[in-house]
């Protein structure tokens, strides 16, 4: 009987715990606030059920109103167990033109990007020394601003081995360090033991275009450099038309690629911000697609959804795919989403999600909800994908307003 009571005792003992483990996790991640569009409904698809509790009847906001109308809830687990208290928020929701269809990136660096530092002669580099690292952003050179690649190389080359100061920006913060080049028996010229990078070029998808202030969104996550992984510092750049001419199939272990041609010198939206939720900025010129309402993220679920892209030529076509998981942390920017391709005619074409799909839309219940970021190496049918609430948290550095809202 002491062994049962005992043993009785320890699984409630660790339920206790398992559950008090659920309610302090849960407290952390889930967010305050959750916006629902008129007719949404919160979906909270979590490990543990959890359900977010009105304490009062939430009022939609009218039509063409200023306000949102907004009630306290709480957030239970299980439907009983307290966690934390929310807000709900209703408000219209955002009309966006869903993309689906390429684009080509063109982006110049602000400053000039370094990709590695290495030796000039055996066991010296200069800018290892003065304490340059790969991902740095070197500005100016002895308070010339640098725009290019070849204008760093040159005045390195035309110093004569006098030390030049670099002011350099690393992780948001800029500082001034002094190199000093020396001469390479090798190549003839003066060196500071720098790879550097001010430009890259590459072919993604177009996730919306707001009709109200042509601001567009793409990609959902950074132009990065390929060698550092860092964020590259957007100078300036733009997107233009692009025909895609074919691809490589992806399989396990070996993502695929869509390939694409530029159409023309023609920029169809000029980037003007490159974070973490993705590329955004203005079309050059109107779209004439319809808009369909955005989902907040409380009101993505798990199950069947769409995905817009383009495989072939420059007309998106909607895929079907399932929505596995849903990730509402509130310190989860990006990658928000699991979805797997489950559309037979994607899955024999290109094997499920390739490299260039990066921004395609995600449709559910006839709502854009996120758009597709990254491929599973391990398996291409699956991928990541962001909030559309996020993209557009982001976007508002550019319109100044709240946008999906």
């Amino acid at each position: 009987m002491r062994r049962l009571t005992r043993g009785i005792a320890a699984v409630f003992l660790i339920i206790s715990l398992t559950l008090m483990g659920a309610v302090g996790y849960y407290d952390a991640a889930l967010p305050d606030t959750y916006y629902l569009s008129d007719g949404g409904t919160a979906a909270v698809d979590c490990f543990f059920d959890i359900e977010i509790i009105p304490d009062g009847e939430v009022i939609a906001a009218s039509a063409g109103s200023a306000t949102a109308e907004e009630t306290d809830a709480e957030i239970r687990l299980f439907g009983v167990i307290p966690v934390k208290s929310a807000k709900i928020i209703h408000a219209d929701a955002k009309m966006l033109i869903p993309g689906g269809s390429p684009v080509g990136v063109k982006l110049l660096t602000e400053g000039v990007m370094v990709v590695k530092t290495a030796e000039v002669t055996e066991g010296v580099s200069p800018a290892s020394e003065a304490g340059i690292m790969a991902g740095d952003n070197i500005l100016s050179a002895n308070g010339e601003e640098l725009n290019s690649s070849a204008r760093l190389s040159e005045i390195i080359e035309n110093s004569d081995g006098e030390p030049i100061v670099f002011k350099i920006m690393r992780n948001g913060r800029s500082s001034t360090v002094t190199v000093t080049p020396v001469y390479s028996e090798t190549e003839g010229v003066y060196k500071a033991g720098l790879w550097i990078r001010d430009s890259t070029a590459g072919v993604g998808t177009l996730t919306f275009i707001d009709p109200e202030t042509g601001i567009f969104g793409a990609l959902g996550h950074p132009i990065s450099d390929s060698d550092t992984l860092t964020t590259l510092p957007l100078g300036s750049g733009e997107i233009v038309d692009v025909v895609i001419t074919g691809y490589d199939k992806g399989e396990r272990g070996c993502p695929g690629e869509l390939y694409g041609t530029f159409v023309s010198g023609l920029a169809s939206g000029t980037i003007e911000l490159n974070c973490e939720q993705g590329i955004f900025g203005t079309m050059t010129y109107p779209s004439r697609q319809e808009a369909i309402p955005i989902a907040y993220k409380a009101e993505v679920k798990t199950g069947p959804a769409t995905i817009l892209t383009t495989i072939d030529g420059s007309t998106p076509q909607e895929f079907e795919v399932e929505i596995e998981r849903v990730t509402l942390s509130s310190a989860a920017k990006s990658k928000n989403i699991i979805i797997k391709v489950t559309d037979s005619e994607l899955l024999e074409k290109t094997g499920g999600i390739v490299q260039g799909m990066s921004g395609s839309p995600i449709i559910q219940d006839g709502k854009l909800v996120g758009a597709v970021t990254h491929v599973f190496v391990s398996d291409p049918t699956r991928g990541y994908g962001i909030f559309i609430e996020n993209m557009l948290d982001a976007a508002e550095i550019i319109s100044g307003e709240d946008l999906a809202a």
